[in-house]
């Protein structure tokens, strides 16, 4: 099968005047498997028809850092952003959890809190949790959006990840840097390690080729962690693949950028009827309904 990528560029806004409206969160705690597990959840009234959409972090961090962007979808849909396991506000096992583990993890509690099938947006080890999930629980994954995905397989080493992650720090929030100090010291850094030795183990690429659902593969232009050529190929290895663009952005766009994560995810993530766009790689092209088929292009600063 022939196999195109389709790249889009979303807008992004600064000025305060130009946010649209926010949705409020509250939290939950649920006994998943013998441990307590917290997540933060939508408050809004949404339409029945509109699969709920479950945003996962990356290493290290917590729902915390996934706020921003789920205030911005709240309004459309239903958001869950959950603490994996040894992370946030979620208890901690005595010892790390693998991809596998975690992705088995986070289908457990799904049954619990009683979502049968969902949406998925997922931010660097997120992206290969939710890699994990479509392949050993495939019932569960409506679609997913694969934001910053890692790790390239030139830069599985932990050095050349930690140097990725103090060049993007110029071009993401300074707030952020507060949650992930203090979400890396809640979890810890032997958790954080061996975590991240599972997350560089992991060959993301080499699976993408077998998840079938649709797939919206995410990048900034500034995500120094992720290169564009990765994100490319990852794209066009996915049966049913797309790729977004956003300028500007670096690593963490659901914290940084959340306005413009939005413009690119919404018509993805929404209802056929509701976005106006379909959701195949086909029609799909620019992570906001136009329905424009584009060709690889390059990143722009």
């Amino acid at each position: 099968m022939a196999v195109g990528v389709a790249i889009g560029l979303a807008v992004v806004r600064s000025a305060a005047g130009r946010r649209g409206r926010q949705g409020r969160l509250a939290a939950r705690r649920d006994r998943v498997g013998g441990i307590i597990l917290h997540a933060r959840v939508s408050l809004s009234s949404v339409p029945e028809d509109r699969l709920p959409v479950i945003l996962v972090h990356g290493l290290g961090m917590s729902s915390r850092y996934m706020i921003p962007l789920a205030e911005h979808l709240a309004p459309h849909l239903r958001v869950y952003a959950p603490d994996l396991p040894g992370f946030g506000l979620s208890d901690k096992p005595a010892a790390a959890l693998t991809v596998r583990q975690l992705a088995d993890a986070l289908a457990a509690w799904m049954h619990e809190v009683g979502v049968k099938r969902a949406a998925f947006v997922g931010n660097s080890l997120g992206c290969e949790v939710l890699v994990e999930l479509a392949l050993v629980h495939p019932q569960l994954v409506d679609r997913l959006v694969l934001q910053g995905p890692t790790p390239d397989p030139e830069a599985r080493g932990i050095a050349r990840q930690v140097v990725g992650f103090f060049l993007i720090a110029p071009f993401e929030r300074w707030s952020l840097a507060w949650v992930a100090l203090t979400d890396y010291a809640r979890s810890g850094v032997r958790r954080y390690l061996q975590t991240l030795r599972s997350m560089v183990d992991n060959h993301i690429g080499e699976k993408a080729s077998r998840v079938f659902q649709p797939t919206l593969v995410v990048w900034g232009t500034r995500d120094h962690i992720v290169p564009y050529a990765f994100v490319t190929s990852l794209a066009a290895s996915l049966p049913r693949g797309a790729l977004a663009v956003i300028p500007g952005a670096a690593h963490g766009i659901n914290y940084s950028h959340p306005e413009a994560f939005k413009a690119a995810v919404l018509p993805f993530l929404l209802p056929r009827e509701t976005s106006g766009t379909h959701h195949d790689r086909s029609e799909h092209s620019d992570g906001r309904g136009t329905g424009r088929r584009a060709g690889p292009q390059g990143p722009r600063a």
